[in-house]
């Protein structure tokens, strides 16, 4: 059974950084395309950051390019959503996610939430000004 954790939310003034973590279970994450996503109150769930099996392709939203770096240590079955220059807008909680499809990646591909077969439960960031 896949099981993925996230960690590392939390309450952070304008202009500061969180480091998100995704443990993840039951999975080969070597095999696995993996996608953080943000649902801010009253919005749908959309892709802040993805990364290909190998860490070569990657995707980022335009609200977050230069201020959010995503990478993966399959070794240890982690990912990391590093996010720097937090913005109030960058509110919200914010889901792991695998795709464990085979497929060709692409950005496009990385950025939809349809495509991923398995979810955390969430950690939360708030943005305060």
């Amino acid at each position: 059974q896949v099981q993925l954790v996230e960690s590392g939310g939390g309450l952070v003034q304008t202009g500061g950084s969180l480091r998100l973590s995704c443990a993840a279970s039951g999975l080969t994450l070597k095999s696995a395309v993996m996608g953080w996503f943000r649902q801010a109150p009253g919005l749908e769930r959309a892709a802040v950051a993805a990364i290909s099996w190998s860490g070569a392709l990657t995707y980022y939203a335009e609200s977050v390019k230069g201020r959010f770096t995503i990478s993966r240590d399959n070794a240890n079955n982690t990912v990391t959503l590093l996010m720097n220059s937090l913005k109030v807008d960058d509110t919200g909680v914010y889901f792991c996610a695998a795709d464990q499809s085979w497929h060709i990646a692409t950005e496009q591909r990385m950025s939809v939430p349809d495509n991923y077969d398995s979810w955390g439960q969430g950690t939360r960031v708030t943005v305060y000004s």
